[in-house]
């Protein structure tokens, strides 16, 4: 007999690594020593993997706002929105979203990636899912989870999206689903001829804007934002997880599709919700994004400084002016140890390896928050000198 269990058992990819001395991952942070600095292994390191980009998850108002909430509510709801878990903090953050993103209705869930999973009933066995080939885990859950016929276009291609879009069953319902920027290289989609092929093909558009809501764009409402194409989008999914500096999620949209979901969403029906302070603290949070645009205009300065610095050292960094700056390495093994030299350099960064990236394209990921100084920024560029030029990757 086949123990189910063998697959766990033969996996020693992690014990490799580690005995390599080449892990990135599960490092513990012990304490939070500073607004960029953390304590691992009884060593003081500077963040700089960090998706606070707005630097909120230590502001005064997200914390007082989160504790006044703990004191007036508790720890946790204990029961899902359908049911007794529902607060009128909940509700105020919907309205909130739903105005801030110009949708009429809104549904908050307990985290990002149930957001995501929270669109499967909307991905019916009469639709066609056109999603681009980079859309993160959550999404491609999503997918699977609904009944669509799912088919991928390579990422940012115009053109072969418009031939999937043509390709697709007759009498089929057309859903276009992608990321306004990307986790893992900070691109953004090409909204406006996904925008003008959804109209031509009277399709559905579901954006994604994870990363880029709060931070880009006039309003800091997202890539939609940037590029004026609000309108264009039929349903947004965001997290509270990056700019909001706090946990939980939102579906918007049209009234009646967010009704739909808090009715067919399993992920949301059958999940605890979003704990008071969390709601509380993207609450504030949402109202400093409203209010203070310099925020977003110092990291996006900072994350171009950055970027520019690590490209004239010889590294292929992308550019495009979000606050992650993607290091491109390529093979699995220097990126690990990429990321290690910058560790012992005293610099958290990410390593994004297959299979969160294609083969041959590994990287080390670099994101920047509103709160580091120009002092910090030298010190990542120093790490990355002295690491790259120990590796080999630089001159």
């Amino acid at each position: 007999m086949v123990d189910a269990f063998g697959k766990c058992l033969s996996w020693r990819e992690d014990e490799i690594a580690a005995r390599m001395g080449v892990y990135p991952y599960y490092h513990a942070i012990e304490e939070r020593t500073g607004l960029n600095e953390v304590r691992v292994g009884g060593r003081t390191l500077l963040m700089a993997g960090s998706n606070d980009y707005l630097a909120l998850s230590t502001d005064p108002r997200t914390k007082a706002a989160a504790a006044a909430a703990l004191r007036r509510f508790g720890a946790g709801t204990s029961g899902s929105r359908l049911t007794n878990g529902t607060l009128a903090l909940h509700e105020e953050l919907e309205a909130g979203l739903a105005d801030f993103l110009g949708h009429e209705a809104a549904l908050v869930t307990s985290t990002g990636f149930q957001a995501n999973l929270a669109l499967s009933p909307l991905l019916g066995p009469h639709d066609t899912l056109v999603a681009d080939q980079h859309i993160h885990a959550s999404l491609i859950d999503a997918a699977r989870l609904g009944q669509a016929r799912l088919r991928r276009f390579r990422h940012n291609d115009m053109a072969h999206l418009g031939r999937l879009l043509d390709a697709a069953e007759p009498g089929d319902g057309l859903i276009i689903l992608t990321e306004g920027m990307f986790s893992t290289t900070g691109d953004l989609c090409d909204l406006p001829g996904i925008g003008k092929l959804a109209a031509q093909h009277g399709a559905r558009l579901i954006l994604d804007g994870a990363h880029d809501i709060g931070v880009l764009g006039p309003g800091g409402r997202g890539a939609a934002d940037h590029y004026g194409q609000l309108p264009a989008v039929d349903v947004h999914t965001l997290t509270f997880s990056k700019c909001f500096g706090t946990l939980g999620g939102a579906v918007t949209g049209p009234e009646r599709v967010i009704r739909y979901l808090r009715h067919h969403s399993r992920a949301a029906i059958f999940s605890a919700s979003l704990p008071a302070p969390c709601a509380a603290a993207a609450l504030a949070a949402l109202e400093v994004i409203r209010t203070e645009p310099e925020r977003r205009r110092r990291v996006l300065a900072i994350a171009e400084r950055l970027g520019a610095e690590l490209a004239a050292l010889g590294f292929d960094a992308g550019r495009d002016g979000t606050p992650t700056i993607p290091v491109h390495v390529g093979d699995t093994l220097p990126c690990l140890r990429l990321w290690t030299e910058l560790f012992e350099e005293g610099v958290f960064t990410n390593a994004m390896v297959p299979p969160g990236v294609p083969e041959g394209r590994a990287l080390v990921r670099v994101a920047v928050t509103a709160a580091h100084t120009g002092a910090e920024v030298d010190r990542i560029v120093d790490a990355f000198a002295a690491a790259g030029r120990r590796l080999r990757l630089i001159d």
